[in-house]
């Protein structure tokens, strides 16, 4: 009989555990509340219910698989080489023969989903499949067909899905609970009380700052042109209001002229480079209210760079020309957007109240993230690391050299895109900056999960008035309300349906 050990299950995990046990699940906790405690108590009760199976475990990143193989290893007396991490870098041969003779394997989901579907490994034997990060279980996705084949195989099958941010629609939570079979949903927040206990104070602090002058006239010049051309988009039959057409429209827009075109209506070319023109506009004024003049700057240059008929459009116009020299005037007098100016007063207050203080920036752009490690380099104190996905240059390799200088103290600040939201473990953090933001309630729960896993903590959000970061917050924040309430409604029907 297998054995949990060095952990006490919370009595919140202890009653997930009773309810999540026999039925398909799907667990939300807040970021750094224990679920993966909660899937090493499943697997433990799973191995000694059904001696001869196995349990396995699909993680988003190969990092994360590594990091929940560990823990399983310090967390039960499973021995050690039972417990395996299969990755691509195993030929297929050897991860079939580690797959059957292992009793808890950790992998990506794509690469359980490779070898399913060359019939490497069976399910057959498996009585228990964890998902983590299951709110990526859409579509056609590798979750998804993995979950599929394990619900079609195994013999005595169950499911443990774990998140923090299933999603803030009923169709995607939907979704989610109809790939994963899921059968049962528990809930928990910070306010809950068997949870409250155990989450350590954090601190959220929303800094607006207005944007300078010259910020503000290129900002009326990007929006003048976008509404100029949103007012012409009534001759091709649009008629939501101008002031309303956001990106989200331009977008669908554009798919229906497409199709209109594969239909022989030649004219909807035309309509298809005006709605091109809007989205780069749109893109443009984005980075001067939210990132930074030579974010815009740079754009702006690699708008020279390309034949489209939009692109040229845009930088004939008289007032385009104009944003450009406006641009390049802030640029030549190094002035700074106000939300960096701000961020380096910030740090270097942090460090001057506590030197030892370890922090983390987000910011949407590598190139953000650039100047900010550039910008923070020379503050008294600061040793800025940045960290940006492979697509960005940083191989998964060096991602990790990063965070481990980072954990050993050789950096206190860590600058980064979304890579840093999830996937990857990141020490005990004081203080998290949002340099900007995102519409999702997925990554603002995923960013704010950073700070204050072990101690208490503080997060910073920096807005730029007036611009789409207001928007942005406000929606992310919107949907996280809705995402609670929906899960309860959610969880309530499905009781309602078992006691029928």
């Amino acid at each position: 009989m297998y054995k949990i050990t060095n952990f006490l299950p919370r009595r919140y995990q202890e009653n997930i555990f009773i309810s999540a046990k026999e039925k398909n699940s799907l667990i939300c906790l807040p970021t750094g509340t224990g679920k993966t405690k909660l899937a090493i108590m499943m697997t433990v009760y799973r191995l000694n219910k059904n001696p001869e199976s196995n349990i396995v475990i699909i993680s988003p990143t190969k990092p994360l698989s590594s990091q929940i193989a560990n823990e399983i290893r310090h967390s039960t007396d499973i021995p050690t080489e039972k417990i395996s991490l299969l990755t691509g870098a195993i030929n297929s041969e050897e991860r079939s023969v580690v797959f059957k003779t292992s009793k808890v394997i950790v992998a990506t989901p794509q690469t359980i989903q490779f070898d399913l579907q060359n019939d490497r490994i069976s399910f057959e034997n498996t009585s228990l499949l964890v998902v983590d990060e299951c709110h990526r279980s859409k579509e056609k996705f590798a979750n998804t067909i993995v979950a599929e084949n394990y619900m079609k195989n195994a013999k005595d099958k169950l499911i443990l899905a774990l998140t923090a941010s299933p999603g803030a629609t009923k169709e995607k939570i939907s979704e989610v609970c109809s790939n994963l079979f899921i059968e049962n949903i528990e809930l928990r927040t910070e306010e809950d009380v068997d949870i409250a206990e155990h989450i350590q104070k954090k601190e959220s602090i929303d800094i607006r700052l207005p944007l300078p002058k010259d910020f503000q006239l290129i900002q009326n010049i990007l929006k003048s042109y976008y509404i100029t051309k949103a007012s012409g988009l009534k001759r091709y039959g649009i008629t939501k209001p101008k002031s309303l057409i956001n990106k989200t429209d331009l977008l669908l827009y554009q798919k229906n002229f497409q199709t209109r075109i594969r239909k022989g209506d030649f004219s909807a070319y035309r309509a298809i480079s005006e709605i091109a023109e809007m989205i780069k506009i749109s893109h443009a004024q984005g980075l001067i209210e939210t990132q930074t003049p030579k974010s815009l700057m740079d754009y702006f240059q690699k708008l020279k760079s390309e034949k489209s008929k939009a692109a040229k459009n845009i930088l004939k116009n008289k007032s385009i020309e104009n944003a450009i020299s406006l641009t390049k005037g802030i640029i030549d007098k190094n002035q700074l957007h106000p939300k960096l100016e701000e961020l380096k007063k910030i740090i270097s207050k942090e460090l001057k109240d506590n030197p030892n203080t370890k922090t983390i920036i987000f910011a949407n752009y590598r190139s953000t993230v650039e100047e900010i490690k550039k910008e923070l380099s020379k503050i008294q104190g600061a040793i800025p690391v940045k960290l940006i996905g492979q697509s960005g240059g940083l191989s998964q390799k060096n991602q990790l050299v990063a965070i481990d200088k980072f954990n050993r103290n050789a950096f206190n600040i860590i600058v980064c895109t979304s890579i840093g939201e999830e996937g990857i473990s990141i020490g005990s953090l004081d203080l998290a900056v949002f340099y900007d933001h995102t519409a999702s309630e997925i990554r603002k729960i995923q960013r704010s999960g950073r700070v204050a896993r072990i101690k208490p903590g503080k997060i910073i959000n920096l807005i730029a008035e007036k611009t789409l970061d207001e928007a942005m917050l406000w929606t992310a924040k919107r949907k996280e309300t809705k995402m609670h309430n929906l899960l309860g409604y959610m969880k309530k029907n499905l009781e309602d349906e078992d006691n029928c």
